[in-house]
């Protein structure tokens, strides 16, 4: 007989451990803001505390929750600190967190309709009231031509942009023949790094990104954009996809999407758009202005994961024409063949995406939005932005240090006026003491700090303690 400890879980004993594990979050949530944010391990120092080899039998499920105690948890950062301040937020929240577990309960393969159609027709559904909340085209709706996925992340909503602006522009021929060299990208200089990544995986070849220079609020330049379209035709290469970014990783610039637009239908170039981090402002309708010139778009992304408290992983993307993506994407080996599939009645995922496995990730953004409600998250959006801006005049106020870029967000760019050695030494003894966590950037080549609002439970008291820390540090190093 086998030992008792290697039997499957029973319901009776799932109840029991689930209701400690809920017990251990709800209690990690309480004490969470009296953790360091920062990690404060050395490199190898959690691996040297786990066993050389795995447990011949089954443990106690007591012991392992000690140990997220006593091991795992020293070697956490801490991303849902009311502390974090650092590159842009991978926020949660109580009713994301328990959609995830539903999701992960269920264990759903979602990769066709016939394979859960709850799976499929709720997250149509969802990305249809998304675009509906934010103010976008009908073009972007499931009931036209186009329609809305989840994907895992901005980069991968990319990578499938870039990917069916290429098929488009070879008439679906790179799929059968490769890339000939001379299919060309464009993006501005503070555009993410996803989109270089991207180039090399769709073979089209890193030396055929055009990076376009930006203005003086590191935005991209629709003049020199088509100064550098008009000099590949020349040269005989095919301009094909442009990248325009809503809240650059930087410094949160706007590209000025009607200009970039208005070359693109003039070219018949691929529109994409990345708004990963500002999208959900438009959500509130004051901030939809950031949507200005959307209607020239082709594809268009942001993620529910970083502004909308909704847990990692969430990307919404957006087609104009989902016909163009499908047939990218789209192979149909004799084993998912189905009755469903073949009446082309239904939608199948998986020709939307790299992968062909896809988990019910809409079942956490139905709960956040019916828990919060349409208002719920424009009042938790609009706060943050106050506190950022609250932040600003602090900054302003305080002689010795300057805005790199005035904020049109939550992001806040700024630095010590006393040069790059103070802005780095300033930066590695906040994040050393623990009660805060900033990142960096450079812009126009000087170092400077990023302070971004907008984790879950962040607060006006949070601001100010980051803030006060941040002058206190700058005091000792001035001395």
């Amino acid at each position: 007989m086998p030992n008792k400890n290697s039997l499957h879980m029973t319901p009776e004993e799932f109840r029991r451990y689930g209701r400690e594990v809920v017990d251990w979050i709800a209690d990690y949530y309480q004490r969470l803001e009296s953790l360091p944010v920062m990690s404060q391990v050395q490199p190898g120092q959690i691996r040297a505390s786990l066993p050389a080899e795995p447990p011949l039998r089954g443990e106690a499920f007591a012991a392992i929750l000690r140990d997220m105690d006593a091991i795992i948890l020293p070697g956490i950062t801490h991303w849902q600190s009311p502390n974090f301040f650092a590159f842009f937020p991978a926020n949660t929240s109580g009713p994301s967190i328990l959609g995830e577990l539903l999701s992960a309960g269920l264990g759903v393969q979602g990769m066709l309709w016939a394979t859960s159609p709850a799976c499929t027709e709720l997250e149509t559904h969802i990305l249809d009231w998304l675009a509906d909340m934010m103010g976008m085209p009908v073009k972007f709706k499931s009931d036209g031509r186009g329609g809305g996925v989840i994907q895992d992340s901005a980069s991968s909503a990319s990578l499938c942009a870039l990917l069916a602006a290429r098929e488009r522009a070879t008439n679906f021929m790179s799929n059968q023949r490769g890339c000939d060299g001379r299919l060309v990208a464009y993006a501005s200089t503070q555009t993410h790094s996803s989109i270089e990544k991207a180039v090399k995986i769709a073979g089209m070849g890193q030396q055929n990104l055009r990076l376009i220079e930006v203005d003086e609020r590191f935005a991209l330049r629709p003049d020199n954009l088509a100064e550098k379209i008009e000099q590949d035709r020349r040269s005989g290469l095919i301009p094909c996809f442009v990248c325009a970014t809503l809240g650059t990783t930087s410094s949160n610039a706007i590209d000025p999407l009607p200009e970039i637009g208005q070359i693109c239908r003039r070219e018949g170039l691929w529109l994409h758009v990345d708004a990963a981090m500002i999208g959900s402002a438009a959500i509130c309708p004051e901030y939809r202005y950031i949507h200005a010139g959307i209607e020239f778009a082709d594809s268009y992304c942001f993620n529910p994961h970083k502004w909308m408290f909704t847990n990692f992983d969430c990307d919404c993307f957006y087609v104009g024409d989902r016909a163009v993506l499908i047939n990218t994407l789209s192979v149909l080996p004799e084993y998912l063949r189905n009755q469903a599939t073949e009446s082309g009645a239904v939608i199948d995922y998986r020709d939307w995406q790299i992968s062909l496995g896809r988990r019910f990730r809409s079942l956490k953004l139905w709960f956040v939005i019916r828990h919060y409600g349409v208002e719920g998250l424009r009042y938790h959006i609009r706060r943050h932005v106050e506190l950022a801006q609250k932040f600003t005049r602090w900054v302003q106020d305080d002689h010795r240090f300057e805005l790199a870029v005035l904020p049109p967000f939550n992001l806040v760019c700024f630095r010590h006026v006393g040069g790059e050695a103070i802005n780095q030494q300033l930066l590695e003894q906040v994040n050393r003491s623990g009660r805060l966590y900033l990142t960096h950037t450079k812009l126009n080549d000087k170092y400077t700090l990023r302070f971004c609002v907008g984790q879950t439970h962040t607060e006006e008291r949070h601001v100010r303690r980051a803030w006060q820390l941040i002058q206190g540090t700058a005091g000792e190093l001035e001395r």
